[in-house]
């Protein structure tokens, strides 16, 4: 099974269908840092929370110069009402075929979405990775101080 990318190494490029268009890392990264953020379901409980977190801190991130994508493998269909109900401002992108999970070590043994964030620089190099138990996840809080900490 795969493991995210380490501090230090280039973070592999995709391309995949968001909320909001087409997104592809590289492109992203020439503008602003990337957090990646790789979680098991739209609606549940704990990503319900987590995302919204991350709704609610989403100044917070981009004075920091940080883009904030959110990432599993359900269809483009459930991730619009998702981002509708919670009016989540920042693309959730589909990656149906798991194949970007799987590089950035985000699937475990069943082949289920885990909860991953992978914060990628403008170099396109990994900055911070870390995966969590599904049950838990990093508050936005405590990510704007491992950003500010990177600086």
């Amino acid at each position: 099974m795969a493991r995210p990318p380490s501090p230090g190494q280039t973070a592999p490029d995709f391309s995949l269908p968001s909320t909001q268009g087409l997104i592809t890392l590289s492109e992203r990264c020439k503008e602003h840092s990337v957090l990646l953020v790789f979680y098991p379901g739209d609606g549940t409980p704990v990503c319900t929370k987590q995302l919204c977190d991350y709704r609610d801190h989403l100044g917070a991130f981009e004075d920091l110069g940080v883009d904030v994508l959110g990432i599993n493998p359900q269809g483009l269909a459930s991730h619009r009402k998702f981002a509708e109900k919670h009016e989540l401002s920042f693309p959730l992108l589909a990656d149906e075929d798991k194949e970007v999970c799987r590089t950035y070590g985000a699937l475990n043994l069943m082949g289920m979405a885990k909860r991953a964030l992978v914060l990628v620089g403008t170099d396109q190099k990994v900055r911070y990775s870390r995966v969590d138990l599904p049950i838990f996840h990093r508050s936005a809080s405590e990510l704007e101080e491992v950003i500010e900490g990177l600086a």
